[in-house]
């Protein structure tokens, strides 16, 4: 029925606007003079229908569940489940929604059957409600646009009003999900800090957050020290950038200035195509091929190489950022005035000169982006830290030792049974915080470099 309802609409966002795009055509062929191009008027109807019906459907998606849920547990008995037992309450639903998708084990009780039934009739019903209120409210505004279009109606205006207001909404909702986003991390910070010292947090150099949940689990005390964590996502990412920042400026220098059109036309795409690849291939690739590579020639140089490596998964994590420094540079040089190259060819410097004194320094701005950019994949990557580097935190900045980073250890506390009132659950929060707040000091000292020698350029 989801798809009916888009159905409906599409069909009739495209009535609507050929409809207007005949009525404003007619009214140009009798010798009037439109305020507005005949195209506008069509986008007037497409959009005025489009927009609404989109919202119907997306708020009756998001709202039915929770409705319907409510009102088939609204009539079960009383003393089915308590009141304030909202675990079993979540069961029961659960059981009810599994029988009414016909996933039955063993025999139901009568009312779950008569509450799964009731659950699907409800919900068959609320997916024809959508389709016909959807059609109803399209079939309106269908009507009302058509009625719209006369020779002085400035359709233009009323087209540019509603792209207008769709983007400042757009804006709205993303500056609104951002906030949602933090304001969940500092909640649940607080209440993790609220069982851990913040001091012990920031400055413990031991990382062991398994603690027992259950009574008849075993676990540790636990130790929530970030130091280790945060170490060694900085030293994975200091091996990737050490590895990519050289070979992806230097490509990018080569791909703008030295190559041949034909080669460069041949190089950049096949070069960019690393930027396609899934990072649980650079995982495998990191763990079958560089791995073994690493402990083998530590073994013949006589160094000890753990099974899983920091070196390793920098390696494989520069390979990926290689194609976006390199694309921002050439891109940033590329943009560089061309009377800044010619004057200075014209002057008597060389090519290379005029690469390192004059359009590189001019292109930092933008150079500068595409290395943070690099930056922050790296902090966020897991899949290539997960099988590459390892889980286990370790006090260390060896390359060839095993180590884990921020995000792993986000991914690692939240799998498996959590309970979100338990420090080991609520460090998670606390590590998304903390990198929350590193990757916004890194724009803002990214954005203070781009200025700077924007000023001195410009």
């Amino acid at each position: 029925m989801t798809l009916a309802a888009f159905s409906v609409l599409f069909a009739a966002v495209v009535a609507g606007y050929l409809l207007n795009r005949q009525a404003a055509a007619a009214i140009r062929t009798r010798g009037a003079s439109l305020h507005s191009l005949v195209g506008f008027h069509a986008a007037y109807s497409a959009l005025l229908v489009l927009l609404p019906g989109f919202v119907v459907i997306l708020l009756w998606l998001m709202l039915q569940g929770g409705l319907i849920d409510a009102a088939v547990m609204g009539g079960i008995p009383a003393d089915a489940v308590a009141a304030d037992d909202d675990s079993a309450y979540r069961l029961v639903l659960a059981e009810i929604k599994s029988i009414a998708r016909g996933q039955v084990f063993g025999t139901p009780e009568p009312w779950k059957i008569e509450a799964a039934e009731r659950w699907t009739a409800l919900y068959a019903t609320s997916r024809t409600a959508m389709v016909v209120a959807v059609g109803l409210l399209s079939l309106g505004l269908l009507i009302f646009a058509r009625a719209r279009v006369s020779a002085d109606f400035r359709a233009r205006q009323s087209v540019e009003a509603i792209v207008l207001g769709l983007m400042i909404a757009c804006s709205t909702l993303a500056i609104f999900t951002t906030l949602g986003i933090v304001l969940s991390l500092m909640f649940e910070s607080v209440r993790f800090f609220q069982k851990v010292p913040v001091t012990e947090f920031l400055f413990g150099l031991r990382w062991e957050p398994q603690i027992a949940i259950r009574a008849d689990q075993v676990a540790g005390a636990g130790a929530f020290g970030v130091i280790p964590v945060i170490l060694g996502s900085v030293v994975i990412m200091v091996i990737a950038l050490v590895v990519a920042v050289p070979i992806g400026l230097m490509s990018a220098i080569y791909l703008n200035e030295f190559a041949t059109q034909r080669f460069r036309k041949l190089a950049k795409p096949v070069l960019e195509i690393l930027a396609g690849v899934p990072t649980i291939v650079y995982g495998f690739f990191a763990i079958l091929v560089v791995a073994p590579f690493l402990r083998g020639a530590g073994q013949a140089s006589g160094l000890e190489v753990s099974p899983n490596t920091a070196l390793a998964a920098g390696i494989c994590m520069a390979i990926m950022l290689i194609p976006f420094i390199s694309s921002f540079a050439d891109d940033a040089l590329s943009a560089v005035p061309r009377s800044l190259r010619d004057g200075s060819l014209a002057l008597g410097a060389t090519r290379a000169e005029t690469m390192l004194k004059v359009m590189f320094p001019a292109a930092i701005p933008g150079i500068v982006g595409g290395v943070l950019l690099a930056v922050s994949r790296a902090i966020g990557e897991t899949m290539i830290v997960v099988m590459a580097a390892g889980i286990i935190a370790r006090l260390t900045i060896n390359p060839l030792d095993s180590v884990t980073t921020v995000t792993v250890q986000i991914v690692t506390l939240l799998i498996g049974d959590t309970e979100f009132d338990n420090p080991k659950t609520l460090a998670a929060f606390a590590l998304g915080m903390l990198l929350f707040v590193i990757t916004l000091g890194i724009n803002v000292l990214a954005l203070r470099i781009v200025r700077k020698y924007r000023e001195l350029y410009d």
